[in-house]
């Protein structure tokens, strides 16, 4: 017969186990699960459709992109692996939809979308919404990308 210590640590390790599991699969659906694509607020996309680029992206290295390869950011766009984003990259690293930048007044705005490794600008992660300056450098996974207005 086995010893009851033994059969509490069994039943201790398999309930780890299991909620180590849980865990995976409740971010795997979290990330997998998000809307191929969520309407921006109304004030936002009628203000910035008037406009021209307020602002562009250039790829410095990784995610799959040409290095100099330029983005215009107009009234929006989002950044991650889905293929319905306006940048796709190809990082292990990123969400399906990782952040967003949209224009405001005349400003650009960049903020991470929930996603489980951050988006860092200048080295430092994002805690909330922030206004992009020129040269500001962009960091998510190993892909990096150099904002210029």
């Amino acid at each position: 017969m086995s010893d009851p210590i033994e059969v509490l640590l069994q039943i201790a390790f398999l309930g780890v186990l299991y909620l180590f599991l849980l865990w995976v699969a409740r971010s795997a659906l979290r990330d997998l699960g998000r809307p191929a694509s969520e309407p921006y607020a109304g004030d936002e996309l009628a203000e910035s459709n008037a406009r021209p680029y307020t602002g562009r992206l250039v790829v410095e290295q990784g995610g799959g992109l040409t290095v100099g390869h330029e983005y215009g950011v107009g009234p929006g766009l989002v950044i991650g692996r889905a293929g319905s984003n306006e940048i796709t990259i190809e990082d292990t690293y990123a969400s399906g939809r990782h952040a967003r930048l949209y224009d405001r007044s005349g400003h650009v705005y960049i903020e991470d979308m929930n996603s489980t490794n951050g988006t860092y600008v200048n080295g430092r992660r994002l805690g909330a919404q922030q206004v992009l300056q020129p040269q500001d450098r962009i960091r998510i996974g190993d892909t990096e990308l150099r904002f210029e207005q």
